[in-house]
């Protein structure tokens, strides 16, 4: 194991890294901006370091100035948490040219994976469905149009670079793609300086499914079931829970069994999230991978029992992984919503301002992962993630029962400071929701969005599926 990691985040994911360092006692460096000086993660950090000012392209995303802090505290790797720099191939690389073990995929796996169109090349070379569409950027509107005809309407155009939420665009009529076409590029080369996009057909009733899978150095690998994350605003994930409900649990297996293959056959190395789209005859299509811890990782180790943070250390320190396939085993049901300084009247506008209250809840079964506290100063600078409530209980309805009740004792406020709970209420009120047949048109239907899709309607027979992997007798491993 490491003798000294560095944490280059903030907020909670900084303070869930460091946690997870001192259980396993590595000794904790963390990199901080201006507006953070004051931050729990600086306070209770070995070692902290100021790398710039709150702008965070001059300090979370100024490679060098993390490199050279790193360097100065003697660390031996380098935790990325998740955003700013931690999909980041070039960083990874830089971290590796200087003697850093980045945690995280090796430095060329996660430049193909990252581009999303050399992704969805690779995993349909590996077997896994696709979504119909183009597999590389198209070059221009015109030939854009030719794939969109060929696939039908609607259609999604999304940046090869993307990321985040950002970068798509939905399309729903011919006469609306030149335009759409031209706005994605545009974004896309604003937003990651790289305007390659591709076309391909967008579900308008489908569930959001992702499987977290485990590989290590040594060509091992496990997957840990799914999640489901079909309640988001702008491809911005609200809700999430694990397993994924209402769907049956042979399509789960298959789902996760092939994104445990598709990992494997990329040399993927590390905690990632294959994420894919399950339309209304429970076909899965994958759809990116993600090759970092997830914001929502708190509900797998909620069902499993394992610590996805103290495996990314043990993996990256070069340890095999410690599971076998048949050793995983998912119990209950977890669900975790995202608080954020936002406005849900107001088009989900962040509200920054000190909180003069901050209480959260407890209880059983309870977790909270935050880095706020009375008198903390939510600034304009960074994402509006205030705070995570996860919750577990033996079975959905509970679960969702505990999460009300987590809500309702949750104390939040300041001048001016809204946040997402009075919209996660009405999404854990939803009939469809509650029945586990939603899917990622139910915040814009319940926000009133024209033409929004109504609630999923139950499944009729289901459509062939693909035949399951064969389950190893111990972990998977890679054949190539």
């Amino acid at each position: 194991m490491f003798e000294t990691v560095l944490i280059a985040n903030r907020g909670e994911i900084a303070l869930r890294v460091l946690r997870a360092c001192k259980e396993l006692g590595v000794r904790t460096a963390v990199v901080y901006s201006a507006a953070d000086a004051d931050s729990v993660a600086v306070r209770l950090a070995d070692q902290a370091i100021r790398i710039g000012p709150a702008s965070s392209r001059r300090s979370y995303l100024n490679a060098a100035a993390i490199v050279e802090a790193a360097r100065q505290v003697g660390a031996q790797a380098v935790h990325p948490g998740y955003g700013f720099l931690s999909e980041d191939a070039d960083f990874a690389e830089i971290c590796a040219d200087n003697g850093l073990i980045f945690i995280g995929p090796p430095p060329a796996v996660m430049a193909a994976l990252a581009d999303k169109s050399s992704a969805r090349a690779l995993m349909s070379r590996a077997g896994l469905p696709l979504s119909p569409g183009s597999i590389a950027p198209v070059p221009n509107a015109a030939e854009a149009a030719e794939v969109a005809e060929a696939v039908g309407y609607p259609v999604i155009v999304k940046a090869a670079a993307g990321g985040g939420g950002r970068g798509m665009t939905v399309v729903h009529t011919p006469g609306e793609l030149r335009r759409a076409y031209a706005r994605t590029r545009a974004a896309a080369q604003a937003a990651f300086g790289d305007d390659r996009v591709y076309v391909e057909r967008y579900l308008t009733e489908a569930r959001h499914v992702e499987v977290q899978v485990l590989c290590d150095s040594h060509g091992n690998g496990v997957h840990l079931g799914t999640r489901d994350c079909s309640v988001q605003r702008r491809h911005q994930k609200l809700v999430e829970e694990a397993p994924a409900p209402a769907l049956p649990a042979a399509v789960l297996d298959t789902i996760a069994e092939t994104a445990l293959r598709g990992a494997l056959d990329v040399g993927f190395v590390g905690a990632g999230t294959l994420e894919f789209l399950v339309d209304a005859e429970e076909r899965f299509h994958f759809l990116e991978i993600n090759c970092r811890i997830q914001v929502e990782h708190p509900v797998t180790e909620m069902v499993t029992g394992i610590d996805l943070v103290h495996e990314q250390l043990h993996i990256a320190a070069g340890v095999p992984l410690r599971w076998r396939q048949e050793e995983i085993r998912l119990h209950g049901v977890a669900v975790e919503c995202r608080v954020n300084t936002e406005d849900p009247e107001r088009g989900f506008a962040p509200t920054p301002g000190r909180l003069e209250r901050f209480t959260p809840p407890g209880g059983p079964f309870t977790r909270v992962d935050t880095h706020a506290s009375a008198g903390y100063l939510v600034g304009p600078w960074y994402d509006s993630l205030l705070a995570k409530v996860i919750v577990w209980a033996p079975d959905r309805e509970l679960a969702l029962n505990r999460l009300e009740r987590a809500l309702d004792e949750f104390d939040i406020a300041g001048p001016g400071v809204h946040t997402t709970i009075p919209f996660v209420r009405r999404v854990l009120d939803d009939a469809a929701f509650r029945k586990g047949r939603y899917t990622t048109g139910l915040v814009d239907r319940l926000l009133g969005v024209p033409g929004a899709a109504p609630a999923q309607r139950p499944t009729a027979t289901p459509a062939p599926r693909p035949a399951p992997a064969a389950k190893p007798d111990a972990t998977h491993r890679r054949t190539r």
